[in-house]
Formats: structure tokens, sequence, C-alpha cells
């Protein structure tokens, strides 16, 4: 089999629309598949013919029943063998690895954690090598690996700048690359998250889809015609300089009433520390607020309508058909939703569609979920950054 897994690569640039177009959405009829790529049936049988007979693609039976026996041209729905391959995705904190496997359809099929005992580059490739060795033994054949970081990321290779690891201009790919050989893609974890959402996800199918992230940090990202739009500035801390009350609170680094300042766990934990003069943890802040105590309260009430503010930001100027809630500070939602949601409204024209707010539990599997799926799109497909 691992023979047959070779033959995908190279993919033509027909062959990679046809793939992607069928692990997105299919399965999909031939005559659909045409229709959606703008092809002629004699086309689309030269361009799948080789993706069926190398193994990526399959004829699936019609509602059930067997394909035996059909006469005349095959007309069974085209989808993809999610288990031909699979890949591995870690997201990288300041200390911990999350790592997972994911099938070509990026369903996790198997975790595995780590801590992160040292910022030291070498060592670090040296442990995501050693947990790819242990991914990698009950899922043969792999494709590759994508690796999501908190920072900025060059040519999805180079962590240019990484304030939780304290990097600059770090070769992470070619290090890890080097430790286990296979291939791998780097990318800033809040951009692999979006495309995972919007190939396999809550954006999925949509035109225009923002994700915003609230937990160590922010994190928004934009979808536009169905593709992420990338930005130069991608992960420079936007949600500091986007200010939503200018006599809010103050960071730990001085900025006031910005979207980091109201919105960010630290942020909310350092407020609560000021006024009390003891260290309480994010979801000790929140269970106080929900039995009322007075500080957890107003803090997270604060938190609550700088959350709605912002979301109806976003949706007055992007106009997007959703928006992802996400990260490991969406408790949030859970003791004061409806205060986000009231707030929300009241910054929007009351005659203005209602927006459709998704909430996603996280935890960090679902990043390192989205850096799997980074290369998959990369390493396997080709897909490159719009």
């Amino acid at each position: 089999m691992t023979a047959r897994m070779a033959s995908w690569l190279p993919l033509s640039p027909g062959e990679r629309a046809v793939a992607i177009e069928v692990l997105v959405h299919g399965p999909l009829s031939r005559t659909e598949l045409a229709r959606r790529l703008g092809l002629s049936a004699g086309s689309l049988t030269r361009l799948t013919k080789p993706l069926i007979e190398s193994g990526l693609l399959v004829e699936t039976p019609e509602n059930g029943a067997p394909a035996a026996g059909r006469q005349g041209r095959p007309s069974q729905p085209l989808d993809v063998v999610a288990d031909s391959r699979f890949f591995v995705g870690f997201k990288v904190t300041e200390d911990m690895v999350y790592g997972v496997v994911t099938t070509l359809r990026s369903d996790i099929v198997a975790r595995l954690d780590r801590p992160l005992t040292t910022h030291d580059p070498g060592r670090v490739a040296d442990l995501l090598a050693a947990m790819t060795g242990e991914l990698a033994a009950g899922f043969p054949p792999l494709g590759g690996v994508g690796i999501g970081v908190g920072g900025l990321v060059r040519e999805r290779s180079v962590v240019a700048e990484s304030p939780f690891l304290h990097w600059r201009d770090v070769p992470l790919a070619a290090l890890v690359e080097e430790r286990t050989g296979l291939p791998a893609v780097v990318e800033n974890d809040v951009a692999a998250l979006v495309e995972a959402e919007t190939w396999f996800g809550a954006g999925r199918g949509l035109d225009r889809f923002v994700v915003l992230t609230i937990g160590a940090g922010l994190g928004y990202g934009l979808v536009l015609g169905g593709r992420r739009v990338p930005c130069a500035e991608e992960d420079r801390g936007f949600g500091r300089h986007w200010i939503i009350d200018p006599y809010g609170p103050l960071t730990p680094t001085g900025e006031r009433g910005s979207a980091v300042s109201l919105l960010t766990i630290p942020s909310i934990r350092y407020q609560v520390q000021a006024a009390t003069g003891r260290e309480t943890t994010y979801e000790e802040i929140l269970a106080g607020a929900a039995a009322g105590e007075p500080m957890a309260a107003r803090v997270v009430g604060e938190a609550a309508r700088a959350l709605g503010i912002l979301v109806a930001q976003i949706a007055n100027f992007v106009m997007p058909q959703k928006i992802l809630l996400a990260g490991e500070g969406v408790g949030l939602m859970d003791v004061a939703g409806d205060t986000v949601r009231t707030t929300l409204r009241a910054h929007r024209h009351p005659m203005a569609a209602p927006v459709d707010l998704e909430v996603r539990v996280s935890d960090f599997h679902d990043w390192a979920r989205g850096a799997a799926v980074l290369a998959i799109q990369v390493l396997v497909l080709g897909a490159v950054e719009a």
C-alpha cells in the first residue's frame, strides 16, 4: 500500500482541483463534480482515472447498494480514501506540546501530549521528532507533519517571531525534517485553525467567514471567497491596538482598554489579582462570577461587554455569514453569554440580520488538528497560500 501512496505525487493542477473538491465536499457524483469544476465529462474521466488507480479516490456505492453488476458508464459517487494516509499535527504552547494523528479528512484518531521544559529550538525539535515517532508507530504511512505556533511564521517554515517561545528566525520546519525524515510545514496557530474550519468545520462552503479566538491571546482570521486572507502582520497583536474602552483596564504591559486588556485570560487574572491581592485561575474567576462574587462578576461582565462590542464591530465591517468563537477562553460565554449577545445587538443596526455566532468549546488538540490540515493542504494536495 505504501507504493500506491507514493504514486499520488505530484498531482497536476487539474488532478489537485478534483482531489480538493472531493475531499472537502464529497462524496460527489461525476455530474456534480464536473459542474462544480466546469469540466466536460471526458476531461473529468481523464483527471479522475489516475486518482482512482493510485488509491486516493474510490467509487462508492449509491444509497448503500453494491456497485457490482452495474451496466454502462460508472456513475457511483467519488470519495476520498480517508485512511490512505495519516498526518501528524502539533500545537506548541509555552509549556506543552499537544499532538494528534488525523486521517486525510482531518478526523483525529490518536492524541499525545508532552510537557515542554525548554525553549531551545533544537531540543524542541527533538521532542517533536520523538512524539512523531510514537504517533507514527500505529499509523503508517505518514504523509507529513504540521506544526502550529503562536507567532509570525514566514514561508510556512521559519518562526520569525514568537513571544510565547521567545524565538526569532527559527527554521523549525527544517529542524523537524532533519530529525524525522518527513516533510514538515509550520504556520501561525490561528491561521492553521482557520484553514481547518474553512475546509472541514464551521466555515465549510461559506464565502465570508471569521474565526475569533480568545485565550492566552486574541486571534483573528478572515475568509473571503472561501479562502483565508493572509496578512503580513499576522499575529502581531491586533488586539492590543483595537481599543474597546479608552478608560478600561490596563494590561501588565501598559495598554488601556484594548481588546487584549479586557478579554485575554492573563489580563482577566491580572485585574482580579490587582483588586484582591491573590492569584486566581480563570476557571475560579468564572465560577466566582456565576456565584455573584462582586469583583469576579465585574471583571467578567466587562469582558462580556467587550466581546459583544468586538463581535458587533467585526460583523458591521466584514459582514460575514458566520463568526466562530473558539479558544480556551470561551467559557466566558457559559457565564455571561446573555451579556455578550445583548451588547452585540445594541451595537448593530436594529434591522440588521442576526449574527450567526457559533461558539466552539475547544481544546489544544483542535489547534493541533488545524496544523495537520495545513500539512494535508500543502504537502499532499499542493494547495498554496492565497
